[in-house]
């Protein structure tokens, strides 16, 4: 936890400094910087359910450079097992060239579960952070990429494994 919000910092106190350095210009309105998109998920199998929404916004400082937050929920129900996730996360996107974006993105859920053992149901809750490393290519505003999450735990993640596939849309 110590290294998370370590990492956490030092992203707010980069941003905070390329936020200040800026220098806009006098008819350029916050609103025309800001971009809006997100994710939506469904899943259907024939013992269960699973749904998720994540809308997102960001703001870009210039064509190379945006950071932005994102509100996460997801829910699961496969026979008599429920999962609950939700919170939020903040993310960096950087373009170096067009066609190239690198991210990070450091989110932190709020999750509640409960399974079927043979000895009962039992619940789980606990608050996970993740910190994802991102690389993608871009052509307008849609990114395919791969992320790695480097506060990956086998044990409490929600994810499968710590790489896993991305797609951005920003209007």
């Amino acid at each position: 936890m110590r290294v998370s919000k370590l990492l956490f910092t030092g992203i707010f106190l980069l941003f905070i400094n390329i936020c200040f350095s800026q220098n806009p210009s006098k008819d350029a309105t916050f609103w025309n910087h800001v971009r809006f998109g997100g994710g939506l998920g469904l899943g259907f199998t024939n013992n269960g359910f699973n749904g998720s929404i994540s809308p997102s916004a960001i703001y870009q400082f210039n064509e190379q450079l945006a950071a932005g937050t994102s509100l996460n929920f997801n829910y699961s129900k496969f026979n008599d097992n429920k999962f609950l996730a939700y919170g939020g996360s903040l993310l960096s996107l950087f373009n170096p060239i067009p066609q190239i974006q690198l991210s990070t993105e450091y989110e932190q859920l709020r999750i509640n579960r409960t399974y079927s053992t043979s000895s009962g149901n039992i619940s789980d809750n606990y608050w996970l952070p993740a910190f994802f490393v991102g690389v993608g290519y871009s052509t307008y505003n849609v990114t395919i990429g791969l992320r790695y999450d480097v506060l990956f735990n086998d044990q409490k993640s929600i994810y499968a494994n710590a790489l896993m596939p991305f797609v951005r849309v920003y209007f």
